[in-house]
């Protein structure tokens, strides 16, 4: 199911991605920089195959059928002005991706999925392809309020496409500051900060577009300067130990069920192990991330 917008949208945005790619390519190319692997990024298309073909099969059900009948019994009347139609819609968009997204990062479960755009080690414009493979089974659920309040589904889906336009394209080292527009959009800078696996940098800046919902509901941090704190690494605190492309999309649900059958757990530590937050643990043999960030502060002290 897609509009000619959608048509339109990838006519334009593909040939600026092979730009914008080659130009990163050349870059690091000419700066002895190794911004790019052959495995890494056989792993990011990989990824996006995998993403957009499930995407592309579930369409139908939650654009056609599920957000359908919530927008059937919508609470408010369409905005009938497109010069407001569109930018509200694309503010409620961003916002409800925020929750989304800041989901993902705190609930295990759904860490699980999400986790394998954290997984590479690189940060380039083809990790930005680098997709949660069972999000769409479950994203559409936070656009329900958007229907109820008038919003077409095909309009969202429409929108949740260019903004992940510019998703994608903040996933690069080659621009720096943005200067009065890092007050308001999400940057390369921004984005360089959330995947990063440093502790002060875990779980922050989630936002897709607008980087005001991380300030406004406390998960900010701007990319702070070598002489303030240590260089950005990328990819997960603890790295894959097998890179296959089975273990690349599953090994958190493995991991979850390893933790699951331990013997001796109450219901309550069942419970966290898949709805708390990633790493938390019984025994203190894993941490989570402001359990990381706490550990990092004590040793500065």
């Amino acid at each position: 199911m897609g509009t000619a917008r959608e048509q339109l949208l990838i006519l334009i945005s593909t040939p600026l991605y092979l730009i914008v790619i080659g130009l990163e390519l050349l870059l690091s190319h000419l700066r002895k920089q190794e911004t790019y692997t052959w495995k890494d990024t056989l792993q990011n298309i990989y990824l996006m195959v995998l993403n957009g073909g499930l995407d592309l099969l579930f369409r139908i059900i939650y654009i056609g059928f599920i957000l359908s009948f919530f927008y059937d019994h919508r609470i408010a009347e369409p905005i009938r002005n497109p010069w407001i139609y569109w930018p509200v819609l694309l503010v409620f968009e961003d916002f409800m991706y925020y929750w989304l997204h800041r989901v993902d990062h705190v609930c295990r479960l759904f860490w699980a999925t999400h986790v394998t755009h954290h997984s590479s080690p690189k940060f380039n414009l083809t990790v930005g392809f680098r997709s949660s493979v069972m999000e769409p089974l479950y994203r559409f659920i936070y656009f329900i309020p958007i229907t109820l309040l008038g919003f077409q589904p095909i309009d969202i889906a429409f929108i949740y496409a260019v903004t992940q336009i510019w998703g994608i394209l903040v996933h690069t080292e080659k621009i720096k500051k943005l200067g009065w527009l890092e007050y308001f959009l999400v940057t390369p800078s921004h984005h360089r900060v959330h995947h990063g696996s440093n502790p002060k940098y875990l779980d922050k800046n989630m936002g897709m577009f607008l980087i005001i919902w991380d300030k406004l509901f406390g998960s900010f941090q701007p990319e702070l300067p070598a002489e303030q704190y240590q260089p950005i690494k990328y990819g997960l605190t603890k790295p894959l130990e097998h890179e296959n492309p089975v273990n690349i999309v599953f090994h958190e649900w493995v991991n979850i069920g390893k933790d699951l059958r331990r013997k001796g757990l109450t219901f309550k530590q069942r419970w966290k192990y898949l709805f708390g937050p990633p790493g938390w643990s019984h025994d203190g043999s894993t941490h989570t991330s402001d359990e990381l960030r706490k550990m990092e502060a004590e040793n500065n002290k």
